[in-house]
């Protein structure tokens, strides 16, 4: 049985009647009809707009996880990472090389793994959102992969510093801490050195910044990067553009500031301080050896007879000039004239080598005439024939070939030399320098696949590690695990942050990077400066460097100085034998075991107090002491800031103790003490 609808009248008007009187309306009605069609139009607008913008938040959830996620803002096209169940946003990252209003619409080109999301900006660019293995407990972590779909665009992340302390990646010639007061152009992220490049960057970098939220971020090694620094702005990540490659980045998040662990060396570098670098006459081999004869004495008359000469590598080269001559001729040459290190002893002596090796000397004549300059130096491929040419650069006012990494004969060869030049000269130490840079990206030429980046430091770094702990580089690029001490960057001899005020920041810098073992550049800085031979500058260099790994020198306090500083350099020699050295040992032990640094910032024991993540004045040695010097001519009181609410900090010059987490006005310290404490 079914049930027929009932029919009703549908009163529908004919079409005849309907536009016969349309026909008959006067031009005033037709035109009110008009005005009501365009009225209605413009309120269906403005409600649909309406509608879209309460109805359509500024930012959407791409990608969630247990601790946090990641958002899209459309107002800015930025990615956002969000901690939950706060809600804090943790990290501003502005993207750059597609269009910046395009948000991703709901479509996720992975929507069926909710571990990633996936979007194409149309013949720009492909971006895949992943949630990743995390590299610690309590510790998620995003990964960033970017890639261009047409050679010429430039894939940018540009990190906020809005409320963001941001510290890591590369060392600049007036190091700040945190990185958010430092400028720089966008320039290779490559290892460099301040002679060449003084607007470059220094020869310690990692691809690792470390943000005050607790968010870190880490760089694929193989992804061609570009660096640039916008004071108070952002730093920003992007590729060349002449690359194709992807960029990879990993956001770990964790509750509080982290820090770099890397595999820490098997055994510690050897402990022997101070350094006393040797600047004297150097025209001949026979002078040299008079001139170190006769510092080793002075330094006997003056009490500061232990720790290292360091011949810098124009005298070792001199010194040891006979490493030129072949074996058998070297047999029969008088060997009544060799240096003597008793000459010297208790002192011990270094000797300083470099990569590099002059055209104009006998060795690459040699390398020309047996046809081997292709193997034991850095060559360009040609693109026609088969005949490599050496790529040249400048090393010292030199013109110099670099030696080829690549090639385990050269290596052998190199590291067998160094070694016999150690054994003759009875060198204790062997200082590497000039082991940063890229010379192909210096001569704007494209290196191989085998030494893009910093791989030759890398693989220079990790060859030289065979020669065991007594072993001196000069950069640092992924091989802060590696056994030796890293030399630090020289300094100017005046109070700015390209001079003494530079110094805290890059050991700070050193350390959360992994490279504990330094030598900080000598006493008073090596570059010239607004203040030669300034006291004062000379006392409270002297002061910070006590309180570091190892002390070095290259003018004697006997030669700057009034007596009484030269008592004051005898004093602080000892106290860091007594009291540095026993605390370092201490905190290896700790850094061996959990990768923590040595030398850390006053946030380590404060992680959420704001004012802690811009001290850069100050540093701990592990959590128990505080050093807190002068670093302002003229000055003799400072603010010290306190980290670690709850504790107790003792001034050793003093006995007095304060409570942790609070700020010490106007405390005094004359230019004969140092403020540490003790908690």
């Amino acid at each position: 049985h079914r049930t027929m609808p009932l029919a009703r009248p549908t009163r529908q008007i004919p079409e005849a009647a309907w536009t016969s009187g349309l026909r008959e309306m006067t031009e005033p009605w037709k035109g009110a009809v008009g005005c009501l069609g365009v009225a209605i139009f413009f309120a269906m607008t403005i409600g649909i707009i309406s509608w879209q913008a309460l109805e359509q938040s500024p930012e959407e959830w791409v990608l969630r996880g247990r601790a946090g996620g990641v958002l899209w803002e459309r107002r800015r096209g930025a990615l956002l990472l969000r901690a939950l169940p706060s809600g804090r946003t943790v990290a501003v990252i502005a993207v750059g090389g597609v269009p910046a209003a395009e948000p991703p619409p709901p479509r996720d080109h992975c929507w069926h793994d909710r571990g990633q999301f996936c979007y194409a900006w149309e013949e720009d660019a492909e971006l895949r959102l992943s949630i990743e293995a995390p590299p610690a407990p309590a510790t998620e972590c995003y990964g960033v992969h970017w890639t261009p779909l047409r050679p010429d665009v430039m894939l940018k992340d540009c990190f906020s510093m809005a409320n963001v302390s941001w510290y890591g990646g590369a060392s600049i010639r007036a190091q700040h801490w945190p990185i958010n007061n430092a400028e720089s152009p966008a320039q290779p992220f490559v290892s460099g050195n301040f002679g060449k490049n003084p607007t470059g960057y220094g020869p310690v970098l990692e691809r690792y910044f470390l943000g005050s939220t607790g968010v870190t971020v880490t760089v694929a090694p193989d992804v061609p990067l570009v660096l640039s620094l916008e004071s108070d702005r952002h730093f920003c990540l992007q590729t060349p553009a002449e690359s194709d490659a992807p960029l990879s980045l990993l956001l770990p998040q964790a509750p509080h500031a982290s820090t770099r662990r890397n595999n820490p060396p098997c055994f510690f570098p050897p402990r022997r301080s101070p350094i006393w670098r040797y600047y004297g006459p150097a025209s001949s081999a026979a002078k040299i050896k008079r001139g170190l004869r006769s510092l080793a004495k002075k330094l006997k008359r003056h009490h500061l007879q232990e720790g290292v000469l360091a011949l810098g590598e124009r005298s070792t080269a001199i010194l040891a000039a006979a490493d030129h001559v072949p074996s058998e001729r070297r047999k029969r040459h008088d060997t009544s004239r060799a240096w003597d290190p008793s000459l010297i002893e208790p002192l011990r002596l270094s000797i300083t080598l470099s990569p590099y090796t002059s055209i104009a000397s006998p060795l690459f004549l040699r390398w020309l005439r047996d046809g081997q300059a292709a193997s034991y130096c850095l060559s360009l491929q040609p693109r026609f024939g088969d005949c490599s040419v050496p790529l040249l650069t400048t090393w010292k006012g030199r013109l110099c070939a670099r030696l080829n990494v690549t090639s385990e004969p050269a290596l052998n060869w190199y590291l067998a030399r160094a070694q016999r030049l150690q054994q003759a000269l009875g060198a204790t130490y062997v200082i590497f320098e000039g082991a940063e840079g890229n010379v192909f990206l210096e001569r704007a030429v494209p290196p191989p696949a085998e030494l893009t980046g910093d791989r030759y430091t890398t693989v220079l770094a990790a060859a030289l590690a065979a020669l065991g702990n007594a072993t001196i580089i000069s950069a640092g690029a992924g091989s802060s695990h590696l056994p030796f001490f890293v030399q630090m960057s020289q300094l100017h001899s005046d109070w700015s942050h390209a001079g003494l005020k530079g110094l805290i920041p890059s050991v700070l810098h050193y350390s959360l990077l992994g490279y504990n073992f330094f030598i900080p550049d000598a006493v008073g800085g090596s570059l010239a400066g607004d203040t030669p031979g300034d006291p004062e500058l000379y006392v409270r260099w002297l002061q910070i460097v006590t309180f570091l790994p190892v002390m070095a020198f290259s003018t004697p306090p006997w030669l700057c100085c009034d007596a009484w500083v030269l008592n004051l350099t005898r004093q602080y020699i000892q106290r860091h034998r007594d009291f540095t050295v026993p605390l370092i040992l201490k905190y290896s032990e700790e850094w061996l075991r959990s990768g923590y640094p040595i030398f850390r910032p006053a946030w380590w024991l404060s992680p959420t107090d704001p004012t802690a993540f811009t001290v850069e004045d100050e540093f701990l040695i592990g959590d128990e002491v505080l050093i807190a010097p002068i670093t302002e001519k003229g000055q003799t009181w400072r603010d010290i800031y306190l980290p670690g609410e709850g504790h107790l900090w003792m001034d050793t010059n003093t006995a007095r103790v304060f409570d942790g987490g609070t700020v010490l006005r106007n405390y005094s310290a004359s230019l004969a003490e140092v403020p540490v404490f003790v908690k």
